[in-house]
C-alpha cells in the first residue's frame, strides 16, 4: 500500500474511533439520568414477577399508582407529607416535601419521581396528579344530563359506572388474568 493511502486510512480510522468514543461517553452519561417507570407491584415483586428485575435502593425511578384511602399523613409544621400508593397488588410508601398538585387526593392516580430509599419506600422530588380522562365542564355535564335523561340514560351510564360497564370490566380483567397465567 502506498504511503498516501496509508495516511488516509489512519485518518479515517482515527475519526471513526473518535466518533465511537464520543457516542459511548454520551450513552454512558445519559444512562445515569434515565428514570425508569415502575408500578408498586413491580417494585415489590420485580418486573414480570422476576425478583432479579427489582429496582435497587438508591436508584432514581418513577412510580405510578393510586393513593390509598386513609394513608395521607401531613406534618402540620412543615410541607412534609407521606402516603401509600398501590395498583392491584402491594403498596409502597412515598415521602414528599413540598406543595402537592391541586388534583392530589386519596383514591386519585399519581406519578411520583424520586429515589428509592428502602425496598418499599420512595423519597419523591416531584409528585404529579393524573387528571380524570372523563372530565367535562359542569355546564356541559348539566346539558348532557338534561338531554340524556330524557333518553333514559342514567348518570351512572354517563360516568361509566353502570352494571353493563362493570360487567364489561370484569370480563376484561378475567381475560387478562387468563392470558397472564
Amino acid at each position: 500500500m502506498n504511503p498516501r493511502r496509508k495516511s488516509r486510512l489512519k485518518v479515517v480510522l482515527s475519526v471513526l474511533a473518535g466518533i465511537g468514543v464520543a457516542i459511548g461517553l454520551t450513552l454512558y452519561a445519559l444512562s445515569q439520568n434515565i428514570d425508569l417507570f415502575y408500578t408498586p407491584s413491580e417494585i415489590v415483586q420485580g418486573k414480570n414477577d422476576d425478583p432479579n428485575q427489582k429496582p435497587e435502593v438508591g436508584q432514581r425511578i418513577r412510580v405510578g399508582g393510586m393513593v390509598m384511602e386513609g394513608t395521607v399523613k401531613r406534618d402540620p409544621k412543615t410541607l412534609k407529607v407521606e402516603f401509600d400508593v398501590n395498583d392491584i397488588g402491594p403498596a409502597i410508601t412515598i415521602e414528599y416535601e413540598g406543595i402537592l398538585p391541586d388534583l392530589f387526593r386519596e383514591g386519585q392516580g399519581i406519578v411520583a419521581q424520586g429515589v428509592l430509599i428502602e425496598p418499599t419506600r420512595l423519597r419523591a422530588t416531584e409528585v404529579l396528579a393524573k387528571h380524570d380522562e372523563n372530565y367535562m365542564p359542569p355546564e356541559l355535564g348539566d346539558k348532557m344530563k338534561q338531554q340524556h335523561g330524557a333518553m333514559g340514560i342514567s348518570e351512572a351510564d354517563l360516568k361509566g359506572e353502570s352494571e353493563h360497564d362493570k360487567a364489561e370490566i370484569e370480563r376484561t380483567l378475567k381475560t387478562l388474568q387468563g392470558e397472564s397465567k
